[in-house]
């Protein structure tokens, strides 16, 4: 064996369409190299527009048809001016703009393992634009020859200061 890659060597960049019309680099890296990918950041991904049908679509999955999410002329008079999104919806659509910015090759399951910490900075307003970006935390061995990561995202509102959410989520790759 020759000398090992140095860190940035070992990401493999590809780029995959997301959308129609648009592309975006996404970094894919091997299981067995997932630990040179620790301390990245990567993102942010392409913008996700919070529609009032999406949010509709979320209360009705969910039950939560609370007025400030719901109703928009009665929201308009309310404390945001404006319908907001349900702050369990931003946090959903963390999945696939993470999906967009990382992938693991050379494995057979992939596992949304859970949450450490999450917060609601900021709500979004019905009409606005989120995106991701996320900063690898740590990557560990878990029995079933599996890889433990975790990522620490944050999810900006289009035009704000404030972000929508942070987070540090949890994932599991398994060869």
């Amino acid at each position: 064996r020759g000398p090992r890659p140095d860190r940035q060597e070992r990401l493999r960049l590809t780029t995959t369409t997301i959308k129609e019309n648009t592309t975006m680099a996404q970094t894919v890296v091997a299981f067995e190299d997932i630990q040179s990918v620790v301390g990245t950041t990567l993102g942010p991904s392409e913008w996700i527009e919070v529609t009032q049908d999406r949010i509709d679509t979320f209360a009705d999955a969910t039950d939560d048809h609370q007025w400030i999410h719901v109703d928009p002329e009665r929201a308009a008079e309310g404390p945001f001016g404006a319908p907001i999104a349900h702050g369990f919806l931003t946090l959903s659509l963390l999945i696939p703009m993470w999906s967009e910015l990382f992938d693991v090759s050379g494995v057979s399951t992939k596992v949304n393992y859970g949450l450490d910490k999450v917060r609601f900075t900021n709500p979004v307003k019905v009409g606005s634009r989120i995106r991701l970006t996320v900063t690898i935390k740590e990557a560990g061995e878990v029995k079933g020859n599996g890889i433990h990561l975790v990522a620490d995202g944050t999810i900006e509102i289009e035009g704000q200061e404030r972000p929508a959410v942070v987070a540090t989520f949890l994932n599991r790759f398994y060869q």
